[in-house]
């Protein structure tokens, strides 16, 4: 897993070449989430936010787990 995050809008990707298909982020470079697992269940709202900011794809993808907002 790679511990280089781009951290200046609040959110990165976390790299992990060895697992195929798994999404991981994080807010701080601490804690990592899971997107398939943890959106939008363990977010907090601020989290949230910015991760659909800056992911609104996955945002609109998601929608239903949401009640579609």
């Amino acid at each position: 897993m790679s511990d280089n995050y781009d951290m200046s809008s609040g959110f990165a990707w976390v790299e992990n070449p060895e697992r195929i298909g798994e999404r991981l982020f994080t807010f701080d470079g601490e804690r990592i989430f899971n997107l398939f697992r943890d959106y939008p269940y363990e977010l907090t709202k601020a989290q949230k936010q910015i991760f659909d900011n800056a992911n609104p794809y996955w945002a609109d993808f998601f929608k239903d787990r949401t009640g579609g907002k």
